[in-house]
């Protein structure tokens, strides 16, 4: 018994072991790179789900640029017709006062009196014209004072000039026009 070689038993249970090992190395590094496979197929799989979701958002991002901007347009027509009828609201409750206006302005003038010109800017009549006298423009001041519809008359130019061989008071006045909304109107 003292003679038996073990050696190639050794050798042989050696190899099988390295084989083993060889083996496992190799299945080791297909189940990595089986692994990373899988795990850049999950995560290819949600990037493209993520870019689709982008895609989505972008899209409904677009749909309510086009509606806030339809908003906005809508809002635009809005104040403009908004503007509009309170433009015509105002010419609606200023209707009958510019009618008023002319009335007073004729029923307030003295004999003697002939109006050139009657301009309004901002609620001010600019009263251009001709008298016979200072007087009869005194007259004229003192009557738009009285008035309901007339306020604060005042005078920036008197001049007697001659006309046609007689001499007139050309003059040149400013009223403020005054609005009277608690009045009762009659007929």
């Amino acid at each position: 018994m003292a003679n038996i070689n073990l050696l190639p038993w050794r050798e042989a249970q050696r190899r099988e072991r390295n084989r083993i090992t060889y083996i496992m190395c190799a299945a080791m590094c297909a189940g990595a790179v089986f692994l990373v496979f899988l795990g850049k197929l999950i995560m290819d799989g949600q990037i493209s789900k993520q870019e689709r979701r982008n895609a989505y958002i972008e899209t409904e991002i677009g749909k309510l640029t086009k509606v806030i901007k339809e908003i906005e347009d809508l809002k635009d027509k809005r104040d403009a017709l908004l503007a509009r009828m309170e433009v015509i609201q105002t010419l609606q409750e200023n209707r009958a006062q510019i009618v008023h206006v002319f009335d007073d302005l004729v029923t307030k003038m003295p004999k003697g009196v002939l109006y050139d010109s009657i301009n309004k800017t901002s609620g001010q009549l600019r009263i251009t014209g001709r008298a016979q006298s200072n007087g009869r423009v005194s007259a004229l001041m003192r009557s738009l004072d009285a008035s309901d519809w007339f306020d604060n008359a005042s005078l920036k130019v008197v001049d007697v000039v001659d006309q046609n061989g007689s001499l007139v008071s050309k003059f040149d006045l400013e009223v403020k026009e005054e609005r009277k909304d608690d009045r009762i109107e009659g007929p």
